[in-house]
């Protein structure tokens, strides 16, 4: 048996490239560009005009955004009872909301189930507006990717600021002064 020298699978040529890998290639980097503009204006909501809010109340007044943004800015604060952030700041909220945010935040139960927000609500004593979200629609339209989010809306109804992971009442006042 001879043994002889295997032939080389790297191209010794431009023109040896199979073609099938520079389409590959290619689709690779027109796929990447796509997905990084897609992304990057999906992440720019503040300046866009806030979607409305849902009409299901699970306690509270009712509300809608022309109400709470009439000549002034709010607070959208998105949430769910399995949130174990969402607990850490439910306090919190509270405080805001009975203090300098009254009247100035309502809060949404995102894709939740309505006992275990009933029961959050319960827990943590909240007198705010609680809308629910149960199939996640509103948040969706919001541009939600976590919770819990709030969101800074102005006197004309556009997101000002986005605000992610749990918060403080400092930290809802200043950007509810900053919106």
């Amino acid at each position: 048996m001879r043994r002889g020298r295997r032939a080389s699978r790297i191209p010794r040529r431009a023109d040896d490239v199979p073609r099938r890998a520079v389409l590959f290639v290619l689709a690779a980097v027109i796929a990447g560009v796509l997905l990084a503009v897609g992304l990057s204006s999906a992440g720019t909501k503040q300046g866009r005009r806030a979607p409305g809010l849902p009409r299901e109340r699970i306690a509270g007044a009712p509300t809608t955004l022309a109400a709470l943004t009439r000549g002034r800015s709010a607070i959208v604060l998105f949430w769910a009872s399995w949130c174990e952030p969402c607990q850490r700041e439910a306090a919190a909220v509270e405080r805001f909301a009975r203090g300098p945010g009254a009247g100035r935040i309502v809060t949404v139960d995102w894709s939740d189930s309505l006992p275990g927000a009933r029961a959050f609500v319960r827990r943590y004593g909240w007198t705010m507006p609680v809308l629910r979200d149960p199939e996640g629609a509103v948040g969706y339209a919001y541009g939600l990717t976590g919770l819990p989010t709030t969101f800074v809306v102005d006197s004309s109804g556009h997101i000002a600021d986005e605000l992610r992971g749990p918060q403080t009442e400092t930290s809802l006042m200043q950007a509810l002064q900053s919106g």
